[in-house]
């Protein structure tokens, strides 16, 4: 089955717009992984299916009708409601949600141009324009906004200490590991038992496993290699998977959030 019989069963829109299918299809043939894939389709596929309804050729679609779309986003109820206690959250996508819509806008705007369809693209981007005040800066179409990571105080990282002490010394390995190494959900639940280095305390991040796609080596504690050796002792006395640490049965994802 072809690229773009995949994207079209997913993605029905895509059926109707051949030039979306095919940029889509170059993207997967390149060998993008399946979630930015799967991310860049659902993000065009929505706005070619507003532009449907406004009955408006994507392919010709002007900057005005870009800004309806980013209205629309900014201005759709939040599917939590009233659940999600945050001074933001009763309506519109998040910032960051937002900027990950408009990327495959903009990427297949880029497209048509390369292809000698259109002359601009509508979705603008952040830039640098010499002779303009304030640095040269141009600001891009939805304006960027970067909030402060929440960091746990005393008391709540004490809970959450005395949650993992009750749990299997898997995940109390696992939670040790993110800690220390600053691990990605993908990295911890991928390592192998060929990754770990106990003699040098150290783990080797593979490059397939990361979102740069750069290997690294990464240390951890004293205390995680001694929660590590007994979990190593554990498995070896239980049926697990060839090479792998076992890192990715449902429990263990759920605990690595």
């Amino acid at each position: 089955m072809s690229a773009t019989m995949v994207l079209t069963e997913k993605w029905p829109v895509f059926a109707r717009h051949e030039q979306a299918a095919a940029w889509l299809s170059v993207w997967s043939d390149l060998g993008r992984a399946p979630r930015t894939i799967d991310a860049y389709g659902r993000g065009l596929a929505e706005f070619l299916l507003m532009r449907e309804r406004e009955d408006v050729d994507p392919v010709a679609a002007n900057r005005s009708h870009v800004a309806v779309y980013v209205r629309e986003l900014t201005s759709r109820p939040h599917r939590r409601g009233a659940n999600v206690v945050s001074i933001d959250s009763g309506v519109g996508l998040a910032n960051a949600t937002i900027q990950q819509r408009l990327v495959p806008v903009r990427l297949f705007y880029d497209f048509l141009m390369e292809e000698g369809l259109r002359e601009s693209n509508p979705v603008g981007r952040g830039r640098y324009t010499p002779g303009r005040r304030v640095g040269g800066q141009q600001r891009g179409l939805v304006p960027r906004l970067s909030k402060l990571p929440w960091i746990p105080g005393e008391q709540e990282w004490l809970r959450i200490l005395d949650v993992a002490r009750h749990e299997p010394v898997r995940n109390r390995v696992m939670l040790a590991l993110a800690y220390d190494a600053a691990l990605r959900r993908e990295e911890l639940c991928s390592l192998r038992t060929d990754d770990l280095d106990p003699a040098h305390r150290t783990l080797r991040i593979r490059a397939e496993t990361t979102k740069n796609r750069l290997e690294r080596v990464v240390p951890y504690s004293e205390s995680t290699g001694v929660l590590m050796s007994a979990y190593l002792a554990h498995r070896a006395t239980v049926a697990g998977r060839e090479g792998r640490c076992s890192c990715r049965s449902r429990g263990a994802t759920t605990h690595s959030r």
